[in-house]
This record gives structure tokens, C-alpha cells and sequence, in this order.
């Protein structure tokens, strides 16, 4: 048994070494038949891909540029638009005392005139106020006299009585 034993182990040790020589073969022909079949495209493809990720690294990089370029235009427009806002408050507020101030003057204005035409409407009332008290104190005085004279007098020389007495009235008041 001894003997099988020791055919054994040298029969598995040439086969060993024959499955190694049958296996590397096999793998170097393996190797020549991917190197000239399939390495160029593969080595296309990764050339490929190292191309577009260099791509999209760039691509990425001018979008975050841009982004940046879009963000400092926008603040500057959020800054004039600010600068707009405040002008546009400032002219408001400049307008709005113009317009207070027009309006000021305008009633002033219209008081001075109200006042004038109070003074006229008083002045023309003072007036027919005078004339009446005149035909008034002309009356009373045609009466008085009559009751005094215990006469009467024409109408024409009552008029020209009262209104000589009214004219030396007028002339008194006014010399005050």
C-alpha cells in the first residue's frame, strides 16, 4: 500500500504541475487575446471617461464662476434698486412739503381775500347802513321840525334841510 501511496503523491505532483503549465498558458493566451481584441477599447473608453469627468470639472468650475458672477450683479442691482428707493422716498417727501407748502400759501391767500371782501361787504353795509340812518334821521328830523315849527314844510326843502344837516353830520364823523 506503501507503494500506491508513493505512485500516488508522484502521479498528483505531475499533475500539479501540469494544471499550473495548462493554467498560465491558457492565461498568457487569454492576455494576447484581450490585448489584441478588447485593450484598445477599453483603453478608449477610460480615455473617454477621463475626458469627461475633466470635462465636468470644468464645466463645474465656469458655473460656479458664473454663479458668482450672477450674485455680485444681482447685489449691485439690490443696491441701485435701494439707491432708486431712497430717491425715489427723498423725492417723495420733497414733493409732499412742496405740496404742503403750496397749499399753506394758498389758504393764506384765500384768507387775505376773504378778508378783503369782508371789508368791502362791511364798507358797502357801513354805506347803506349810512344811507338808511340818513333817510332815517331825515325823517325824524322833517317830524321834529314840523312839531317844533308846528308847520309844514314842502317836501323839496325838507330834503334839502335834512340833507345839509346830514352833510355837516358826515363831515363831523369823518373829521374824528
Amino acid at each position: 500500500m506503501l507503494n500506491q501511496l508513493v505512485l500516488s503523491v508522484a502521479d498528483v505532483q505531475n499533475t500539479t504541475i501540469s494544471s499550473i503549465v495548462v493554467v498560465t498558458g491558457s492565461f498568457v493566451i487569454l492576455l494576447a487575446l484581450l490585448k489584441k481584441f478588447a485593450w484598445n477599447a477599453i483603453a478608449d473608453m477610460m480615455n473617454k471617461r477621463e475626458k469627461k469627468i475633466a470635462n465636468d470639472l470644468d464645466s463645474a468650475e465656469q458655473s460656479r464662476t458664473k454663479a458668482q458672477e450672477l450674485e455680485k450683479s444681482r447685489q449691485e442691482e439690490l443696491s441701485a434698486s435701494r439707491s432708486e428707493a431712497s430717491d425715489i422716498v427723498k423725492n417723495a417727501k420733497s414733493s409732499g412739503e412742496s405740496i404742503r407748502q403750496q397749499i399753506i400759501n394758498d389758504a393764506q391767500e384765500e384768507v387775505t381775500q376773504m378778508k378783503e371782501h369782508a371789508q368791502e361787504d362791511i364798507s358797502n353795509e357801513r354805506q347803506t347802513a349810512w344811507a338808511s340812518i340818513k333817510g332815517d334821521v331825515g325823517d325824524l328830523s322833517v317830524q321834529i321840525a314840523e312839531k317844533i315849527i308846528q308847520q309844514e314844510l314842502s317836501k323839496e326843502a325838507h330834503e334839502a334841510l335834512i340833507n345839509q344837516y346830514i352833510e355837516s353830520i358826515g363831515s363831523e364823523d369823518e373829521t374824528r
